[in-house]
């Protein structure tokens, strides 16, 4: 339940009153009051979340209606006493006219916006250079991408063009200068290198754009929820938005440093893939919740706008995901090493003469001999009652482990080091 204070000229208050009361409002009141413009009436009126955007419509004819929307929830209480359990337990959405507004506020201020954007380029830099994770994590909570991508999914169901270009340009404006930071810094102080974290930040799975799609749906529900009913704080899913966010943007600045073009590319990618998933998701649910092209006091909506910026984001979706399936291993390399690790794992249990004890597989850096390097290093133990010598066994596997790799289509150059581990003499 929202408050409203709700400005008429003096004699339409009453008016007010009868039009909130046949929108079940609650302890309502009025007040004769002097504004700003002369005598008015003013009326306090609280009322349920969802019968917002149909009572600001109903008093649309008013002359010089002012309304203020207070954007905290309320607990109208009325008699009898006892039922005040009942009237609190009913937690309701927030009105798609609250949720849009809030949208529009939060584009005004760029310093502040940038600054974080900068900031989160300077932490993001460092845990990517000093392969420290939780530097990475708070990069993910400052990082002010979750803003912008939110708001286009609302301008998205809206089908507000303006907002729309608004929200695009914050989300570029933040990516650019946190991949500009990353990028001074690591000319400054000199990166010759990738770090082990630039790698790994590099390597992307199969079902990447699954995050994406989630953070949307995470954002949207968050965002269209009250307060006392959300069970997750906007900090958490602002942070889970940028967590694909903030480490590639860190990424492509490093790599355009040191010419790792391979990681540009991939870092572009997720950057991309992100905008259009969360997109999809928080848009569609945007519209599931009640936000359309036209309600009270927006008129700006259009239903094409709606429908051509859902037809791009999914095309351009589509066009990623083929991209990224059609071009293995360079967009699936976190994958493509956990089914390597699997035919490693079938190669050893169907030799007889070891058991794996651990195996470890990874792509290295692909501007090693123009190829695309899978690094296996593999452990082994003899099983009992095996005399055959350890460079043998070892070589053997070695052989059997490359050719299983090769004959699966896994387009890639395995080198791999089998380690036959002995166990202890126990005499």
């Amino acid at each position: 339940m929202r408050q409203l204070l709700i400005q008429v000229p003096r004699g339409c208050g009453r008016q007010v009153l009868e039009t909130a009361k046949a929108f079940d409002g609650a302890n309502l009141a009025l007040f004769e009051a002097t504004g700003s413009n002369g005598a008015i009436d003013l009326a306090i009126v609280h009322i349920s979340n969802n019968k917002i955007e149909g009572l600001l419509a109903e008093l649309e004819s008013l002359p010089q209606l002012q309304v203020t929307l207070i954007p905290q929830g309320v607990m109208a209480l009325q008699p009898p006493p006892e039922e005040a359990p009942q009237q609190v337990t009913s937690v309701e959405l927030r009105s798609p006219i609250e949720i849009f507004l809030a949208g529009l506020q939060s584009v005004g201020s760029w310093k502040g916006f940038l600054g974080y954007a900068a900031a989160a380029g300077v932490v993001v830099w460092i845990g990517l250079y000093t392969n420290t994770n939780y530097l990475l994590v708070a990069a993910m909570l400052i990082a002010p991408f979750a803003g912008p991508a939110m708001n286009l999914a609302i301008a998205t169901a809206r089908g507000d063009i303006m907002l729309l270009k608004r929200s695009l340009l914050r989300y570029f404006s933040a990516l650019v200068v946190t991949i500009v930071v990353a990028l001074a810094l690591s000319i400054i102080l000199q990166q010759q290198i990738a770090t082990t974290q630039m790698v790994q930040t590099s390597e992307l799975s199969s079902v990447a754009v699954l995050l994406p799609l989630a953070a949307g749906a995470a954002g949207a529900l968050n965002l269209v929820q009250s307060e006392r009913s959300s069970l997750v704080s906007g900090a958490a899913v602002g942070m889970l938005v940028a967590a694909s966010l903030a480490p590639p943007a860190g990424l492509v600045g490093m790599a355009v440093a040191i010419g790792r073009w391979d990681m540009v590319i991939s870092g572009l990618f997720v950057l991309l893939l992100q905008l259009v998933g969360i997109n999809l998701t928080a848009a569609m649910l945007f519209r599931l919740f009640g936000l359309s092209t036209r309600g009270s006091r927006y008129g700006r909506g259009k239903q094409w706008v709606f429908a051509a910026t859902l037809g791009v984001t999914v095309a351009a979706l589509i066009i990623l995901l083929t991209w990224q399936l059609s071009n293995p291993p360079e967009f699936m390399r976190s994958t493509r090493a956990q089914r390597a690790t699997a035919e490693i794992h079938q190669v050893i249990n169907a030799s007889g003469t070891t058991q794996l004890v651990e195996a470890n597989v990874r792509f290295t850096r692909s501007e090693v001999g123009g190829q695309n390097t899978l690094l296996g290093v593999v452990y082994v133990q003899r099983r009992s009652g095996v005399t055959v010598s350890s460079d043998e066994i070892s070589n053997t596997l070695t052989r059997a482990i490359q050719t299983r790799l090769l004959a699966q289509g896994f387009n890639v150059t395995p080198l791999i080091d089998v380690n036959v581990l002995e166990a202890p003499n126990q005499t």
